[in-house]
């Protein structure tokens, strides 16, 4: 029933957690409720929307606990910017480790207040306490809340829009690899490509992407928005078809992969389109502002392509054949080390 690692199935959510959410939404002004694929709620009060976005406070300590603080901010806002909403407040549980010492709290603490200011973030409340059973990377959970007047969902993608994705595949597996196995990285590739693949890193986050591209036409272009995290770009692909209801046909070739991110698949053994791609942001417009959007992305030195169409029906297709969901991210097992090649 539960995944061996990594998130849960779409048949779990429908069996155990759907029929199970407390007191219901009638009068409640639950717009968007909680449903596979769709990364946030989003909830009318007064008359605004208010999008909310639940994960853990993700700590990767071998980036460096700037770096690190300022990803765990990026991942909560970049999902409620990919509902075409600005990021404006943080609620954060920091559950911490037992050998976490007081100068790596404050370091910590610091880049997420350096993280919230760079993007007018306001901190609104939180629990900070140690505990024993906790560790890096998963210290905590958080909630990102964004107030807007209109918003996209994963949802929204319509038959003949074209589908863009920014980036290219891969980026996350590519930046955290490169640190948390460094030393494996030199030895193979050398210093000069390793400080390349660590730079990848710091794309983790479409916060800039979503922004920009919900901006063109005051969002009347941008049907539906999502960021590749676990499963990578076809696990993108696949959630935004099942929740809009609709068929893609993509062009594997169309997908952008950077050199590091190649490299980086090779030696630890990963397919680069179903590996997590936090900084990656797939986007459905309508075909007539494609050139608009690639060209405002381009002005913030974001590369994007069009990769692909929605169609009428069901299911991705990825050049004529049938895609399904990968299910398991090959990154969590990569992070043990052992897929790493042998010379």
């Amino acid at each position: 029933m539960l995944p061996r690692m990594g998130k849960i199935s779409p048949d779990v959510f429908a069996r155990v957690i759907k029929p199970r959410l407390g007191a219901g939404f009638e009068g409640k002004g639950v717009v968007v409720p909680p449903q596979n694929g769709v990364d946030c709620a989003v909830v009318r009060i007064g008359g605004k929307f208010v999008v909310i976005e639940t994960d853990p406070f993700y700590v990767a300590k071998e980036l460096g606990l700037g770096l690190a603080s300022w990803f765990a901010v990026n991942i909560l806002a970049s999902d409620v910017a990919s509902m075409g909403a600005k990021p404006d407040y943080l609620c954060v549980d920091l559950n911490l480790p037992l050998d976490m010492t007081d100068a790596e709290f404050e370091e910590m603490w610091e880049g997420t207040h350096k993280a919230c200011k760079e993007l007018g973030i306001s901190v609104v409340s939180g629990h900070t306490a140690r505990y024993p059973g906790c560790n890096y990377p998963m210290v905590g959970g958080a909630v990102m809340l964004g107030v807007c007047d209109k918003y996209v969902t994963p949802g929204g993608a319509k038959p003949g829009d074209a589908l863009v994705l920014t980036k290219g595949a891969a980026i996350e597996a590519t930046g955290l690899l490169s640190y948390f196995f460094r030393g494996a990285v030199v030895e193979r590739f050398g210093e000069e490509f390793a400080r390349k693949a660590n730079a990848v890193a710091h794309e983790m986050s479409v916060v800039e992407d979503a922004l920009t591209a919900f901006a063109v036409n005051d969002g009347k272009s941008v049907h539906a928005m999502h960021d590749a995290t676990e499963c990578g770009v076809y696990g993108a692909l696949c959630e935004m078809a099942e929740a809009s209801k609709v068929g893609m046909k993509v062009g594997k070739k169309a997908i952008i992969v950077k050199p590091e991110a190649e490299k980086m698949c090779w030696l630890f053994q990963l397919d680069p389109y179903v590996s997590i791609s936090e900084g990656t942001l797939l986007i459905s417009c309508e075909k007539k502002s494609t050139d608009a959007i690639l060209q405002a992305l381009a002005k913030k030195k974001i590369a994007a392509s069009v990769i692909g169409e929605v169609v009428k029906g069901a299911g991705v297709e990825v050049d004529r054949a049938p895609l399904a969901h990968p299910r398991e991210d090959p990154f969590w097992n990569a992070c043990s080390g052992k897929t790493i090649r042998k010379k």
